[in-house]
């Protein structure tokens, strides 16, 4: 700590001296970004992960968790003992016996590794967050698993430990969000659940709390529609929750709808199943992270569920759109003050039951997915094979652009994480209710891939910060509001450089749980000699702008990122 405090002195040092002062968004025409038709680059991994990646999370250990359900029969790692410590032996049954197998794995980035875990209850079509401390949690599932809270602290030997405690309601099918108290999580809705709770409660009298929203979006043709519903952390400290169709803003302190926003158009559901995606657009310093903006893409078509049980698979819906929800109007915005509006645009193709990830760059990747039917075991066909990327600040109608295509297909439980090197993993598959290797029309898919976008091509490694390396004064994190210093190497002179802090997600269903990214303030950059540079920046001001946990933080020079480094914001 003493050696950390001392690089820190000596940073703060180098800033104040330095020869060359640079502003921190400086521009120029030297360096322009990569175009993306058809860019990108996909690699094999793996041929098999043993266990189907229907859920998924990155570590901040530079591990992935991935698990499957239970339920699903026999994977491809047989475990010596079954979690409740009696021996799986070679027998008939014990080698068709679904707990004498993993259901989980530990992927490590570095060596590609895998490491099988015990999961002792059901977790299929659960939901999870990352917590301040980077533990996993998780929660609900399927059966013994419904009201189930599990964690998974992130170590070299370790594994799942399920709590005591129990949630209030099945949980089949709900959503988690991260909220800016320490390590608390709401849980919202799922199967036959209209409702939300706390994890953990504030009391032990506290139960559930009645959502009229998911009420009024369940349609009852598909007993659902509304499960699986998206929520984002508002930058005002409340709850964006979007069902079916519908979206509020929910004071989850006192229990109240403050915001009720227009209805996204078309009549096309985009909740389970009809399997749409979303994220929050990054917050920026440059309006005080006032500007919250999300964006819904793809689902289902009307009917497509009742369609596809008599095998018939309608194509999906091929509009995005995105709102405001806060009412904050700065120069950096042109919306006004509570008038929300749904601004639609169109996919390059239909789509539903997509990934949707924040790239480093700020443009969102979609990516995984199909274009006919819906969610569902054997409810869809026709997989999207190209991954599209949507760059937010280009001009209506030239946003989106279509990427190298992969050969294998994505569908129901399948999921994709951002990892700290840049790529993309993408993992799972599996449209059969059993592990299926082969005839049927779409096997499990075990195999692990990488997705490597153009901006990670070593042909930008001229103008890509190196060496990153993150100093504050001491501690654990850093605190909301406090400085921080992060080091890196330019071959050539920084142009156009910002900071942006990156939350992974849990990821199931195309759901992004926790995603987040903030553009952080640079107070001031210089460089020296040998093409060190050394930066200033100011962490986010509050819990409400970024919850408390490990962060990706990537310099991003002329719209090439780093390799990214964690840094922990942390409540004092």
């Amino acid at each position: 700590m003493e050696n950390q405090r001392y690089s820190y002195i000596v940073f703060r040092c180098v800033i104040m001296s330095a020869l060359v002062l640079l502003h921190c968004t400086t521009t120029s025409t030297a360096v322009a970004r990569p175009p993306d038709k058809g860019k990108g680059r996909w690699r094999l991994l793996r041929n098999s992960t043993g266990v189907v990646a229907m859920h998924m999370a990155l570590t901040h250990r530079n591990t992935v968790i991935m698990f499957d359900q239970t339920g699903s029969g026999p994977s491809q790692y047989l475990l010596r003992r079954r979690y409740n410590g009696t021996r799986c032996k070679a027998t008939h049954h014990d080698q068709s016996d679904s707990s004498c197998y993993a259901h989980s794995i530990e992927y490590n980035i570095l060596s590609n590794g895998i490491r099988p875990l015990n999961i002792e209850t059901d977790t299929w079509c659960s939901s999870g967050s990352i917590l301040g401390n980077g533990t996993l949690l998780q929660t609900g599932g399927y059966g013994a698993g419904y009201r189930r809270i599990r964690y998974y602290e992130p170590c070299h030997h370790c594994d799942w430990r399920q709590s005591e405690q129990l949630l209030s309601a099945d949980r089949w099918y709900a959503s988690n969000l991260v909220l800016p108290e320490k390590d608390r999580v709401i849980v919202v809705g799922g199967r036959g659940t209209f409702s939300y709770e706390f994890v953990p409660k504030s009391s032990p009298r506290d139960k559930t709390f009645d959502l009229p929203l998911l009420h009024r979006t369940y349609d009852r043709k598909v007993k659902g529609n509304n499960l699986y519903p998206f929520l984002h952390l508002s930058s005002d400290g409340n709850v964006f929750i979007f069902a079916n169709r519908d979206s509020i803003l929910l004071d989850y302190k006192r229990h109240r709808v403050v915001k009720t926003f227009p209805r996204i158009p078309g009549d096309a559901p985009r909740s389970y199943p009809s399997t749409a995606s979303s994220v929050i657009l990054p917050l920026d310093h440059r309006d005080g992270f006032k500007k919250v903006e999300v964006m819904v893409c793809g689902g289902a078509a009307s009917g497509a569920y009742t369609a596809a049980k008599e095998g018939k698979f309608l194509e999906g819906s091929r509009t995005c759109g995105r709102m405001v929800i806060s009412g904050i109007v700065t120069k950096f915005s042109s919306f006004c003050r509570n008038k929300h509006k749904w601004s639609m645009e169109e996919m390059p193709g239909p789509r539903l039951m997509n990934d949707m990830l924040i790239l480093p760059t700020g443009d969102i990747l979609i990516i995984n997915g199909v274009k006919r039917g819906c969610a569902g075991w054997n409810s869809a066909a026709s997989p999207s094979l190209q991954p599209y990327l949507y760059k937010p600040n280009k001009k209506h109608g030239k946003r989106f652009s279509i990427l190298k295509s992969t050969k294998v297909a994505r569908m129901y439980h399948s999921s994709a994480i951002l990892l700290p090197d840049g790529r993309v993993l993408v993992a799972g598959g599996n449209p059969n209710n059993k592990y299926a290797l082969s005839d049927v029309p779409y096997p499990t898919e075990l195999r692990l891939q990488a997705f490597v976008p153009l901006h990670m091509d070593q042909k930008f490694d001229k103008t890509r910060p190196q060496n990153v390396s993150i100093y504050y004064g001491g501690g654990r994190g850093v605190g909301y509001g406090a400085d921080f210093g992060v080091n890196f190497w330019m071959r050539r002179k920084p142009v156009n450089v910002k900071f942006s802090a990156y939350k992974p997600p849990f990821t199931t269903h195309s759901l992004s749980m926790n995603q987040r990214m903030v553009v952080l303030e640079c107070k001031n950059m210089t460089r020296g000699k040998g093409g060190w540079v050394n930066a200033l920046l100011k962490a986010p001001p509050s819990a409400n702008t970024a919850p408390a946990g490990y962060y990706m933080l990537t310099v991003v020079n002329g719209g090439i990122p780093s390799i990214s480094q964690w840094v922990r914001f942390m409540h004092a």
